[in-house]
């Protein structure tokens, strides 16, 4: 996939949880395996997650009735604990997430490189959906 033009977009939520309980959800396998998906028709089955500068990450997301799946993998360029992480997705494109602690909550701030294949609207909304269902998720977590 190609980048259209160097397009970034930005996606953000704020989760009603102190920040470390939010970093758990948004970087342990189990958990990722919970939200990583962006609409009740789907679900993410395997998880795979070396979070440290040069680590590989990846998740598998699979439509819930089997027409189809993709990978979702890249490289860890930067990982800073409880504050933010920056990665290289295998398809070129950078992505960077930045955490603020907000006493009980967490701003999460999620920029990435459009592709050139579908509509930015549709990327936003997309991206947008994973950050919704994280909240959610992790909101819903003891």
């Amino acid at each position: 996939m190609e980048t259209s033009n160097n397009v970034i977009i930005t996606v953000e939520t704020t989760v009603n949880k102190p920040i470390e309980e939010v970093w758990k959800c948004w970087t342990e396998p189990q958990h990722i395996t919970g939200w990583s998906f962006a609409s009740d028709e789907w679900h993410a089955p395997k998880a795979e997650n070396d979070l440290r500068d040069g680590g590989r990450f990846l998740t598998r997301m699979e439509a819930k009735d089997g027409s189809f799946g993709f990978d979702f993998s890249g490289t860890y360029d930067e990982v800073k604990t409880n504050e933010y992480i920056a990665y290289t997705l295998d398809d070129e494109r950078k992505v960077t997430i930045t955490f603020f602690s907000l006493e009980n909550e967490t701003r999460i701030v999620e920029t990435f490189e459009a592709e050139a294949s579908n509509p930015v609207e549709m990327q936003e909304a997309g991206w947008q959906a994973f950050m919704d269902n994280f909240k959610k998720y992790c909101e819903s977590q003891n």
